[in-house]
């Protein structure tokens, strides 16, 4: 079977004949879950199912953006409200131990709503570290302004849903949490020096550089590479990322329709891997969109395919039953001693 090196979003509730003719053809590695995918459990565990229909894969990448707070594709009242990333990093000001324990259960909880529903993949934990007057694009998805917080933070978050089976993704590497704006609309530019970046920024992506899978930050580093956003850029992904942070996951972009990005969409595609991502990934179900990428994504194979298949190979048994009442209670318990 040969797959192409991209992951595609879907334009609505269940798949249309166009769709399942295009994505046959193209046979991405995976897909990607939106609120406008989303109106009932029922509905979507179908789509969720008819997606491992068309492919024949059992193991088929389904990847959410289910942080807890205002990032929550599933909301309720068919699904539990998680908290935010930051009240787990105001509770670990307080009680470091109640912290890590509470964000490992909420993930553990978010993994299970998530395997319910066919979902396998979580874009979780987001290990940027904001700084005091940054744009509010990530604000409280972020765990913490300490570094090391975040880290400690982010491998209880990463465990949760491993034990949960869900694959986790760290974002935004190598950190987006001095971004002056907000790259789905514009391309943020961060003129820290690299020793402010290597003490601060990278330092939980360092912490976490064996979690299996990482998304792209669309940002230019002025002190790394001044021309192009790390996603394009050889030097960001190759020399820190790689090198430096010692990443050696499968490497994804953020959204490939984001307007931080220039140029048409085959050269976008082009560009991100030729640099050094190994898969792409286009969120917003446009067709014509769609199309051109696949036009310019290759298979995925080498050194990506590796990475992708030792991914996978951490999708083992069926978890353990979850007493999911028990684990809401014991995770009130802990968020409460934030607000005593």
């Amino acid at each position: 079977m040969t797959l192409s090196a991209a992951i595609y979003g879907l334009a609505g509730v269940k798949l249309s004949e166009a769709e399942r003719s295009f994505f046959r053809e193209a046979d991405p590695w995976g897909f990607i879950i939106f609120a406008r995918n989303v109106n009932a459990p029922d509905q979507l565990k179908k789509l969720t199912d008819s997606l491992r229909d068309l492919t024949g894969r059992a193991q088929l990448p389904i990847l959410i953006d289910q942080e807890g707070g205002r990032v929550a594709r599933l909301r309720p009242p068919q699904w539990r409200a998680a908290p935010s990333g930051a009240r787990f990093g105001e509770l670990y000001e307080r009680n470091a131990a109640a912290a890590l324990e509470a964000v490992h259960l909420n993930s553990r909880l978010i993994g299970h709503e998530l395997a319910q529903m066919g979902i396998n993949v979580d874009c979780l934990p987001v290990l940027d570290v904001p700084l005091a007057g940054s744009h509010d694009v990530i604000g409280d998805r972020a765990y913490s302004t300490n570094p090391s917080h975040v880290a400690a933070l982010g491998r209880a978050a990463a465990d949760g849903l491993l034990e949960a089976g869900i694959l986790p993704v760290i974002k935004h590497i190598p950190g987006h949490g001095r971004a002056l704006a907000d790259s789905h609309d514009t391309l943020p530019h961060v003129t820290a020096a690299l020793e402010q970046l290597t003490g601060s920024d990278f330092v939980p992506f360092k912490a976490l550089a064996t979690l299996p899978l990482a998304m792209t930050a669309h940002i230019v580093y002025d002190a790394i590479d001044p021309a192009l956003p790390a996603t394009l850029s050889p030097i960001v992904i190759e020399r820190i990322i790689r090198q430096q942070i010692g990443y050696d996951g499968l490497l994804i972009t953020d959204d490939l329709s984001m307007t931080a990005l220039s140029g048409d969409f085959v050269r976008r595609t082009r560009d991100c891997l030729r640099a050094g991502c190994d898969m792409v990934l286009h969120c917003n179900g446009k067709m014509p969109e769609m199309s051109a990428v696949a036009s310019a994504c290759p298979a995925l194979e080498g050194a990506a395919l590796d990475r992708a298949e030792r991914a996978l190979a951490l999708l083992g048994p069926k978890p353990e039953p979850l007493d999911e009442g028990a684990i809401v209670a014991r995770l009130a318990e802990l968020l409460a001693e934030d607000v005593a």
